[in-house]
């Protein structure tokens, strides 16, 4: 599945509870409901590089190679070391508190975290 691409972000579920979950401050998920959030994927064969840029212009980019060990930024701005997967199609990154999927449905970017028994869903469409 080809991920390279530019979307942008078009609905979100369980954010607040999830987010929460992730111990980020009140203020900090406030101000996340109305962040404008561009994902920009490069992908050439088993190497990505995965940028989210944040209204504001906090932007967290991650370079990774699936199945070798790479340095990752969490949603939390937390740095360590993560071997990203590929499991049936998915991108799967293992976060030290919380596990996400990425995958391609259509035109859309779709993005699971879970924690526990919370998953906190985003999909993005397609802009280039």
């Amino acid at each position: 599945m080809a991920f390279s691409g530019k979307f942008q972000a078009e609905s979100e579920k369980n954010y607040d509870e999830f987010m929460k979950r992730l111990g980020l401050p009140s203020n900090v998920i406030e101000k996340g409901h109305n962040a404008k959030i561009i994902t920009e994927v490069q992908q050439d064969g088993q190497d990505f590089t995965w940028a989210q840029s944040y209204s504001g212009g906090n932007i967290i980019t991650n370079k990774f190679t699936i199945g070798k060990e790479s340095d990752i930024v969490s949603l939390g701005g937390k740095n360590f070391k993560a071997t990203v997967k590929m499991e049936g199609g998915k991108i799967v990154f293992e976060f030290p508190n919380y596990r996400q999927t990425s995958e391609i449905v259509g035109d859309k970017l779709v993005e699971i975290s879970t924690i526990g028994d919370v998953s906190y869903e985003r999909v993005s469409k397609r802009l280039a």
